[in-house]
């Protein structure tokens, strides 16, 4: 009879361990993926913007050495990330391909001018850095004009702050409710065990002694806990990396580490405090207090 009750015990006990470590690396893992969904937002925003560009258009007669001396001086500039020098013929060229239209023989010269293109680091490609630096090169006499769509630069500058604004208020939130749900694990874990701690404390055991094995267990989980969850994080990137490659490579091994990194903190951190206040309540209950 003894016997019995011993497995039924144990059976009790290890499903309470297996769901327990379930539960903390479910939660871990759907932190993992809103920090990789974060991570890859800043990126693919940095991407964008840096696709944002504008056109110095150069004035009529400006000779080439000038020119090719003012895209020097541009690509030295802390803001500039690549410049190209277009030529009035490529820029002819590239014209007819776009729209079938042979304009030069048939105006009988070339009205168009010379010019450079400018592409911006991410982080000056913004409607008040662009402001300025058109401000700047429009007062070069070798500059006609500065030319870029003013209105898409403004709503990426205004959506990409918007989006990366959600994602940390929703990691945040998920931040939580990740806590609170391995919170809710552990102690209903420790529950299980209510009257082992109280048979323990009847024997003469200290809080301390009582108290150390499920601190020892707490970072056991957190630690498989945070292997699982990271194992299902570089399952799910591997995948998504086929799925996307055509649009943005998503592995950042450097990001990546810290990212696994941290749910190793967090996994151990949160498992402990828990299972410290956990099992602190059971030590002070009454045994009338353990049926309730």
């Amino acid at each position: 009879m003894k016997t019995r009750e011993t497995n039924v015990l144990k059976r009790r006990l290890r499903s309470s361990y297996i769901t327990s470590l379930i539960s903390i690396s479910l939660v871990l893992f759907m932190l993992g993926l809103v920090g990789i969904l974060f991570i890859n937002t800043n990126k693919i925003s940095e991407i964008v913007k840096e696709n944002i560009g504008f056109s110095v258009i150069m004035k009529e007669g400006i000779k080439e050495a000038d020119i090719l001396r003012l895209q020097k001086n541009l690509d030295a500039t802390r803001y500039v990330k690549s410049t190209e020098y277009i030529t009035k013929e490529r820029a002819a060229k590239e014209f007819q391909q776009e729209y079938g239209e042979d304009f030069v023989n048939f105006l009988g010269y070339n009205p168009l001018l010379s010019s450079i293109e400018v592409k911006l680091y991410a982080r000056f490609a913004n409607t008040d850095s662009v402001a300025m630096i058109e401000k700047d090169l429009k007062n070069l006499e070798q500059v006609k004009e500065i030319y870029y769509q003013k209105s898409l630069v403004h709503l990426i500058d205004q959506n990409v702050k918007r989006i990366s604004a959600i994602i940390l208020m929703f990691c945040g939130l998920l931040f939580v409710i990740a806590i609170s749900l391995i919170n809710n694990t552990i102690r209903l874990s420790v529950y299980s065990k209510r009257f082992l701690i109280h048979t323990m404390q009847l024997v003469g055991a200290t809080s301390s002694f009582i108290r150390k094995p499920f601190l020892y267990k707490s970072i056991l989980h957190g630690i498989y806990g945070t292997i699982i969850a990271v194992s299902l994080i570089v399952l799910t990137l591997f995948w998504a990396e086929k799925q996307l490659e055509d649009i943005v490579k998503l592995t950042d091994f450097t990001s990546v580490f810290l990212l696994c990194l941290i749910l190793l903190i967090m996994g151990v951190v949160i498992n402990l405090i828990s299972t410290y206040f956990a099992v602190n309540k059971y030590l002070k209950l009454k045994t009338d207090d353990l049926f309730y």
